[in-house]
């Protein structure tokens, strides 16, 4: 018993002994304010439970309003509100409504997806509450096993789950606890063992005394790792690194400006305003709004595929994984035993072998060997076998099962099926046996002797091996994953041998790392399966390979891959996951099978590429905006733009580009990154032709048309307008504009986006007035500009390898 454990178990101790009582008293199932025949008292029950606390682990997830509030504290909306307050000073009250709007719909739109997708899988987690069969006040009682308490005698039951750490006191039965520990096979226990919430009664049925509960039982500790994992996402990085090139770029443009203006004595009253607006321009508003819409498309896209994100950070992770770290039991494998080898004696063949088998085994139990060998029996069926009279369960003492059979001349026959050593007790075997029995055990399967004959006279007929065999699609996916640049390693708590059979099965060839502490340099290369790892050390090796530079992706099934899963950029529970392992993860696979992993790093890639257009095209606008802002303060000795007109384009620039969320892209066939560096290289380059463009169009439109403040402001947001929407259509595609068609969306929004800001123009909304053909001119200018941008951005693209 670990000292955690032990730390945990003071409720369970019995009150102080007599001083006439004897000094080592004899152990007894009776716990305390009890007899062995009772059970506790109800009284007692409700005294322990008010001082230990349920029988669940605790809730540690945020209220919602704290959620909610935690949606404006980021840097983006820091900025926006540092603008509404500017307005407030100001007495610019509209202008301050609608920026809180968008800081509001920002806000909104991040809370309700997650929101939703939280929803969702509690949804799929709700099924009937776990129940336990207690003994209170001397009669069995069913009660919810959140409910019982240190010292209560429970019963564990075919085919229940044992409810809380327990010490057996009567009574055998077989447990599978690979949903804990990762071992494929069933373990058989009997009084004086010990087992742990979470395990499965596969046979059998036993009395046992409660020695942890709740937070306190063996696997806490794999819930206080679940609640300190935190991998920061690389879109949370990829959003701050951007933001903060922005506003270094910016602040030193908006100084500049400042600077300009007090040197020309510009007076306050239109100094403010401009600097305002150069903050309005220096803000990706929608920035933080998009990658959340794209995430949220991507999930609704997977769901139909049978794949839940719960954190929509989840969905773009998908894209940037190079490792995919899988458990095996239950997630490459199918957590069910069955027949891998049959091996007769000299004088039998396979098929009697396992007719025999199925004869001493339990027909319509849960026992999972028995079930195995019948279902193969019934495959291969013998022509010669006797008739069963007389079956006798698995005995844990004797380690076999049993049965008595007639054959056809009405001879007894006993027929024995068990562990080797038990079997060959019993009956006589061939010279071979002891080599063939211990050749199946070295490779990892369980082994089971068959014997058959007279009750004096029996002879071994041969032997079974059984195995958790592997999931028919885990070596297609595997290849897949490879072939998209996902290497992917087993992590298990089963023995090497086990692990390094099946790993081969399902195509991961490679050395096996030796038990032991994880190594902090350790690399995927090094080693294609970990095994005998504990929950901390996948939760280690996580962390390593990590630290290492690589974006992890973890895949399990059990409580005891809950911390990896935690811990990993995307955590993936397949379907048949225990709800503490999908309540940690963040993808759920809904159906049965593994495709649902390499559909996820698929619409990864494609939520990663709309992502990474939005944001280049924000770089590009951005940059070029506060210099067309610069550029025309020293042109014209005015702001040629207003708080206002800037606003307007906030929402015919930023919120309708919103709408590449749903455009036509081509995935990369690597895992993508964020190469922030190169996006802001090539956001400065192509925001210096996107400059151009509107400098080129300001100057016409001052000394060409001669044109007056108001209309040269007028004209500056119809160009920018225009231009943005080119800029879009030119570096959506990385070859050239007309490779690939966009969607319906993006069409109708750049449509409305012109139109709207056209018609505002010429009938002199918010803004003075421009001709028709002034319009008609620098929409003309625009697609000019386009086409040379379209030219130009394919070099630059090649050269930063942007993909």
């Amino acid at each position: 018993m670990t000292e955690e454990k032990n730390d945990g178990l003071e409720a369970c101790k019995a009150p102080a002994q007599p001083a006439d009582a004897p000094a080592n008293p004899p152990q007894s199932s009776a716990p305390a304010g009890s007899s062995a025949s009772d059970g506790l008292s109800s009284e007692e029950a409700r005294r322990r439970l008010a001082k230990d606390g349920p029988n669940a682990m605790p809730d540690t997830s945020a209220h919602p309003l704290r959620d909610a509030l935690a949606k404006f504290w980021a840097p983006v909306p820091w900025l926006l509100e540092a603008a509404i307050v500017l307005q407030i000073v100001l007495h610019k009250y509209a202008e301050a409504a609608v920026i809180a709007g968008l800081l509001v719909f920002n806000a909104a739109l991040s809370y309700f997806q997650e929101g939703r997708a939280q929803a969702t899988l509690a949804a799929l987690k709700k099924r009937l509450a776990l129940n336990a069969s207690v003994r209170r006040d001397g009669a069995w009682k069913t009660i919810p096993a959140a409910e019982l308490v240190c010292a209560d005698v429970v019963k564990l039951s075919l085919g229940g789950v044992v409810a809380a750490d327990v010490h057996l006191v009567d009574g055998s039965v077989l447990l599978d606890q690979s949903m804990l520990t990762g071992e494929s096979l069933p373990i058989e226990a009997g009084a004086g063992a010990d087992t742990y919430a979470g395990a499965l009664v596969r046979r059998g049925e036993a009395t046992a005394v409660v020695t942890a509960t709740g937070a306190r039982t063996k696997f806490g500790r794999t819930a206080e790792l679940v609640r300190t994992a935190h991998a920061v996402s690389s879109q949370q990085k990829a959003v701050l690194r951007i933001i903060r090139n922005l506003s270094i770029f910016n602040a030193g443009v908006i100084v500049l400006m400042g600077t300009y203006a007090y040197l020309h004595s510009m007076p306050w009253s239109e100094t403010i305003p401009l600097l305002l607006t150069a903050i309005l321009a220096a803000i990706p508003v929608a920035l933080p709004a998009t990658f959340t819409l794209a995430a949220a498309l991507g999930a609704r896209s997977l769901a139909k595929l049978g794949v839940l994100p719960t954190r929509l950070s989840a969905v773009d992770e998908a894209a940037t994984i190079d490792v995919l770290c899988s458990d095996k039991t239950g997630t490459l494998t199918l957590n069910a035993l069955s027949v891998t080898s049959v091996r007769p004696l000299p004088g039998y063949d396979e098929a009697q072998v396992l007719g025999l088998a199925a004869l001493a085994s339990s027909d319509g139990g849960e026992d999972s060997v028995d079930k195995a060998i019948r279902e193969a029996a019934s495959q291969k069926l013998a022509s010669d076998l006797p008739k069963l009279n007389n079956f006798v369960p698995f005995d844990p003492a004797k380690k076999i099962s049993e049965a008595t059979a007639s054959d056809a001349r009405g001879g007894q026959e006993r027929i024995v099926k068990g562990a080797y050593l038990a079997v060959a007790g019993l009956a006589a075997a061939a010279p071979t046996a002891a080599a063939i029995a211990d050749e199946l055990e070295k490779q990892g399967f369980r082994v089971l002797a068959v014997a058959a004959g007279a009750a004096d006279a029996m002879q071994m007929v041969g032997f079974i091996a059984l195995s958790d065999p592997p999931r028919s699609d885990s070596s297609s996916l595997i290849a897949e994953l490879k072939g998209l640049g996902v290497r992917t390693v087993m992590v298990t708590g089963d023995a090497p041998e086990t692990a390094g059979i099946v790993a081969h099965l399902v195509g991961l060839d490679g050395p096996v790392c030796p038990p032991g502490a994880v190594p902090d340099a350790v690399k995927p290369q090094d080693y294609a399966v970990f095994a005998s790892v504990l929950p901390e050390g996948k939760f280690n090796l996580v962390k390593a390979f990590q630290k290492n530079g690589h974006t992890v992706g973890m895949c399990g099934d059990g409580a005891n891959d809950a911390p990896a899963l935690r811990q990993a950029q995307i955590g993936i529970a397949v379907s048949t996951a225990t709800d503490v392992a999908k309540s940690a993860a963040g993808v759920v696979l809904t159906e049965a099978g593994l495709g649902g992993i390499v559909a996820a790093v698929k619409e990864g890639r494609t939520t990663f590429q709309r992502i990474l257009t939005y944001t280049l095209n924000s770089m590009v606008k951005k940059i070029a905006q506060l210099l067309v802002l610069a550029v025309g303060l020293a042109m014209t000795g005015h702001a040629i733009l207003t708080p206002m007109l800037m606003i307007i384009l906030m929402f015919t620039g930023d919120f309708m580009s919103m709408s590449l969320t749903t455009d036509r892209v081509r995935p990369s066939a690597m895992p993508n990154t964020w190469k922030i560096g190169k996006i802001t290289l090539a956001g400065t380059l192509l925001g210096t032709c996107y400059l151009a463009f509107c400098t080129a169009v300001l100057a016409y439109g001052q000394f060409g048309l001669h044109l007056g403040i108001g209309a040269l402001r007028t004209l500056t947001i119809v160009s920018i307008n225009n231009g943005s929407q080119f800029t879009i259509f030119a570096i959506r595609e990385h070859r050239h504009m007309w490779g690939r068609r966009p969607s319906a969306w993006l069409v109708l929004t750049s449509v409305a986006g012109v139109l709207t800001i056209s018609t505002m123009a010429y009938c002199g909304v918010a803004m003075t007035p421009l001709p028709l053909s002034v319009l008609a001119g620098a929409f003309a200018a625009a697609a000019v500009y386009g086409l040379v941008l379209d030219a130009v951005k394919i070099p630059v693209f090649t050269r930063l390898q942007l993909s």
